[in-house]
């Protein structure tokens, strides 16, 4: 009689998957870069204005902060990153915006990027897989 031992399968640890909220007021806008980040694997949460974002950041663990600067109800992609930079000093955060090329001096979080509109979704997978690791 042939006798067969257990087999035994080694399981992964579980992966790491990271976080990153998408606060963009412009529905379409916003659902092709959270489409784009989570093909790419990461776990996306969505926000339409800072309130939200804010509320988002008080009950979830986020890995990348990527924000719109000119939000809907007159909220702020920039005072929200300085709010959430409080709670989380070591926050990445991506600024965006159709309305500016740039940031001025003093005005961002301190090593923040700045990615102006239109942008390819791919460019911005390539930067939160440069940023979180990925």
């Amino acid at each position: 009689m042939i006798q067969f031992a257990p087999a035994v399968f080694m399981v992964p640890p579980a992966a790491v998957i990271e976080t990153v909220l998408v606060v963009e007021d412009e529905a379409m806008v916003c659902e092709i870069a959270a489409e784009a980040l989570a093909l790419e694997g990461y776990r996306v949460l969505t926000a339409a204005d800072a309130d939200e974002a804010g509320r988002i950041l008080a009950q979830e663990e986020v890995d990348m902060l990527f924000t719109d600067i000119d939000l809907a109800r007159n909220t702020n992609g920039v005072a929200l990153a300085r709010d959430a930079r409080r709670h989380h000093p070591t926050l990445p955060v991506v600024y965006t915006s159709g309305g500016r090329q740039s940031l001025h001096d003093g005005e961002a979080v301190s090593g923040s990027v700045f990615v102006p509109k239109p942008y390819r979704p791919s460019q911005i997978v390539a930067l939160a897989n440069r940023i979180l690791g990925h």
